[in-house]
């Protein structure tokens, strides 16, 4: 619940804010900076030497990877069926294509599955959604945002992103089976939690809803591919095709039904793929998640 009350807060404050005329109109640039550069290393420092690993965690992991390919090739097809603009083809791709898994999804789950499904959550959002941000979701915001960039360009974009530099490093440091001291931990802990409520801000600091916007059609395509059709093709996948009917498939599912996420919209946002649209995406599409979500548990708890 703390959770919720806080993500509606900022995103309030932002609205708020926005009407304030000395309030500086860049500030959800610095913002974005602090969440992409410091609290997303700092969560993959902390989360990721804590993994065990075994082949049953595929199915988690794999909402993500699928997930984003799922959301590359519808987007890419529509774009190139009705002509869009590439900075739209790609806002879509990245901001539908991402899961809340984190922010939404951590105290969501923990609140209908306990602990147990709260690890498996956390295998969704961490090897899972974290590193397809990370790699893929920066090499299309970059092709999107810079028409035909070298491959060196993309492979530094990558390889010189804070967050993807902490995975690597936290990922060796599971192989190794070494972690920070637990002063250490927590201070990797604190600086993390504090990108929920900086990234809702940023979002409400960019959020306009225009009744007449050219975007409005692009929203709702957006947030029906995101909040129904991914979700359904993860239970079409998990649950008929494969026949898995366990606690983690239900967790999979359910993370896959999550609104867009907050860092996938900052990212597109960052690199001008359609800014008021990203913002759009998230400010609408979290409200609007209560409801598919509370469909999607009826459907995997009961079906």
């Amino acid at each position: 619940m703390y959770n919720f009350i806080l993500i509606f807060f900022f995103l309030f404050l932002g609205l708020v804010l926005q009407r304030v005329k000395c309030f500086p109109t860049n500030t959800y640039k610095l913002l974005n900076k602090i969440v992409i550069f410091v609290c997303l290393p700092a969560l993959a420092l902390y989360y990721i030497p804590k993994i065990h690993w075994n082949n049953q965690l595929l199915y988690p992991i794999g909402v993500a990877w699928i997930g984003f390919l799922f959301s590359y090739l519808f987007f890419k097809f529509m774009g190139n069926r009705f002509g869009w603009s590439r900075k739209l083809t790609g806002c879509l791709i990245i901001t539908a294509g991402f899961g809340n898994t984190s922010f939404l999804g951590f105290p969501i789950i923990q609140a209908l599955y306990g602990d147990e499904g709260l690890k498996m959550a956390i295998l969704v959002d961490q090897p899972g959604t974290f590193v397809v941000l990370s790699t893929f979701g920066i090499l299309v915001a970059t092709l999107y945002s810079s028409g035909s960039p070298s491959g060196i360009f993309i492979a530094k974009k990558i390889l010189f992103f804070p967050p993807f530099i902490a995975f690597l490093i936290a990922c060796v440091m599971n192989f190794s089976g070494f972690d920070f001291h637990q002063l250490f931990q927590l201070l990797l802990q604190k600086v993390g939690s504090v990108m929920t409520p900086l990234a809702m801000l940023s979002v409400g600091l960019q959020l306009q809803f225009d009744r007449k916007s050219k975007h409005l059609k692009f929203l709702g395509l957006g947030l029906l591919f995101k909040l129904l059709l991914t979700p359904a093709l993860f239970y079409f996948l998990y649950v008929v095709l494969l026949g898995q009917n366990s606690k983690m498939i239900h967790v999979a599912i359910m993370e896959a039904a999550m609104a867009p996420m907050i860092t996938a919209s900052i990212l597109a946002s960052s690199y001008g793929l359609k800014p008021r649209l990203s913002s759009m995406m998230i400010g609408f599409g979290i409200p609007l998640s209560f409801i598919t979500l509370a469909f999607w548990y009826l459907i995997v708890t009961y079906l």
